[in-house]
């Protein structure tokens, strides 16, 4: 397979792009999460046909490269220091490390308090957290699963499997193996915002791509997705 570079300007915007030509009949555009710009196109499709077909289509691959970047967290690196804020499920809670039996988190009256025997510095009082984290989503994931996973079920798809980690430019992605992975962080916004993401990610059961029909379907499932997805991006900055 033969393969090459390209970039066009478009309101401002440089798209950059790699074109991929192999034995096939169209030419096809397609925008990935991690901010990449691929054009698959049949072997005898020349530079100037790819780029004429790329100013087409430029309008829909910005739109498509702001969606994706909507969905990378964009959290302030924190300190891990007392008074600092940190959110779960939507909610500010006020940092307050503290001396415990044992080390741990709890939440109380607007606290995060989290102890340990020792005196704790901020490497390891973010390591706690960290851990805590990890452990609540893998607690409260399952729950929108299960809340949002209805349709899908009663339409003949089978439940996938669910991951939960670290990840760096997204909240969710749906595997062709029919692995759902969110991301960690996404603990700390609110409840509909979660589910959100994971119809939205569902919804690729479905249609795997950002196709009209993938809006429709989630439209048709969530009425009010796009004020989801605003909350979202407002919640997590």
């Amino acid at each position: 397979m033969k393969s090459h570079s390209g970039s066009l300007v478009y309101g401002g915007s440089k798209i950059a792009f790699q074109v991929q030509h192999a034995q096939r009949k169209t030419l096809e555009i397609a925008v990935h999460p991690n901010g990449s710009v691929i054009v698959k196109a049949p072997t005898d499709t020349s530079l100037d046909e790819v780029h004429q077909r790329m100013r087409k289509r430029a309008r829909w691959v910005v739109k498509q490269l702001l969606y994706f970047q909507q969905f990378q967290p964009r959290t302030p690196k924190r300190r891990y220091l007392s008074g600092e804020t940190h959110l779960y499920m939507g909610r500010q809670y006020r940092l307050k490390v503290v001396k415990s039996e044992a080390p741990g988190v709890k939440l109380a009256r607007g606290f995060l308090y989290v102890g340990g025997p020792e005196r704790l510095g901020p490497k390891k009082v973010g390591e706690i957290l960290d851990n805590w984290y990890l452990q609540r989503a893998r607690s409260k994931f399952p729950e929108s699963l299960d809340r949002n996973l209805r349709y899908f079920l009663r339409n003949g798809y089978e439940q996938p499997n669910l991951h939960v980690r670290k990840m760096k430019t997204r909240w969710g992605s749906l595997s062709s193996r029919g692995t759902l992975t969110l991301n960690q962080e996404l603990i700390r916004a609110p409840r509909d915002c979660i589910d959100y993401v994971v119809t939205h990610e569902l919804c690729h059961l479905k249609h795997k791509d950002h196709s009209a029909r993938f809006y429709r379907l989630l439209e048709q499932i969530m009425p009010d997705w796009e004020r989801r997805k605003h909350r979202l991006e407002l919640a997590l900055v």
